[in-house]
């Protein structure tokens, strides 16, 4: 049998969450180990041992303190990281981390593979980085480790399409579409108020956007119907509501990180015309085939 393509680690406090994650990494493509920080051991005690084991982290926000992001980054035991827990705005580990509240577990596997190719890209996992030679060498390391499994930024142009929306079983679908409504939810309550939590909730809208597939058309009706409900509730309170408006700005603000995205999804190297572009999806081509099965 086959090794998945990748091994996550999931530290996280809880048990159910634990549980609740699980599901979100199907076991032909994602490998989850299980890390256990008992009482008084530190997150560097626990992965430090074992960081040759896996490509990725998905943390409980809760464990990331400033103590113990400070040990991390000392020991260089940075990874690729989803964190787990509430949309703040601020840096929980590093620079390249995503995340995730823990109602929209659906999107987990999506944004663990976004959060590799963010790390591969931004020059971290080649040592580009102000940290001490030691952290260097060690997302060096990791950085070969998934350039020879995956080639570089190989999770973008190599998406897994039997994890695309189209594809999946009804009700994972569903469950999809419920969690990519809440993040746009997130995304729209803090748009205007608080410009780092909706970058941080953009970034997993729009990175589940991007791997799972999800037709253009499938992200303007989320955002129609949610200025559709705002609409009816400001309405029925007696509110005005004439700046719902002003939120095409986030819509817009999605369209042009995905665009970017598929941009960058072409490999340099390949060619645009003929049989070869017909290997890169664009956001155009997804419409039919996933429309009519969803």
């Amino acid at each position: 049998m086959a090794r998945p393509a990748l091994t996550v680690a999931l530290v996280l406090a809880s048990p159910a969450l634990v549980e609740a994650c699980r599901p979100w990494l199907p076991a032909n493509r994602y490998e989850s180990v299980v890390l256990t920080i008992d009482s008084g051991e530190t997150l560097a005690a626990v992965l430090g041992p074992r960081q040759d084991e896996f490509d990725a982290v998905v943390l409980e926000q809760s464990l990331l303190d400033a103590s113990a992001k400070e040990q991390l980054l000392v020991a260089g035991l940075l990874f690729p990281a989803v964190i787990v827990g509430e949309v703040k705005g601020q840096v929980d580990y590093h620079p390249e981390e995503l995340h995730l509240p823990d109602d929209q577990l659906a999107q987990l596997g999506y944004n663990v593979d976004a959060a590799i190719s963010r790390f591969l890209r931004q020059g971290r996992a080649d040592g580009r980085t102000d940290d001490s030679s030691s952290s260097s060498r060690a997302v060096s390391n990791l950085s070969d480790r998934l350039q020879e499994r995956l080639g570089y930024l190989g999770v973008f142009y190599k998406r897994d399409p039997s994890r695309f929306l189209g594809s999946l079983p009804p009700e994972e679908r569903r469950d999809l579409l419920l969690s990519l409504q809440r993040t746009y939810r997130d995304l729209l309550a803090s748009y205007f108020s608080d410009p780092a939590a909706a970058n941080q909730a953009l970034e997993s809208f729009v990175n589940t956007a991007f791997f799972s597939d999800l037709p253009i058309t499938r992200t303007v009706e989320i955002h129609v119907d949610l200025i559709d409900e705002f609409w009816k509730q400001l309405s029925l309170e007696g509110h005005k509501h004439d700046f719902l408006q002003d939120y095409r700005l986030a819509l817009l603000d999605v369209m042009a990180h995905l665009c970017e995205m598929y941009r960058r999804s072409i490999p340099p190297d390949l060619p645009l015309s003929g049989t070869a572009s017909s290997r890169v999806r664009r956001p155009t081509d997804q419409l039919d085939a996933s429309e009519e099965s969803s």
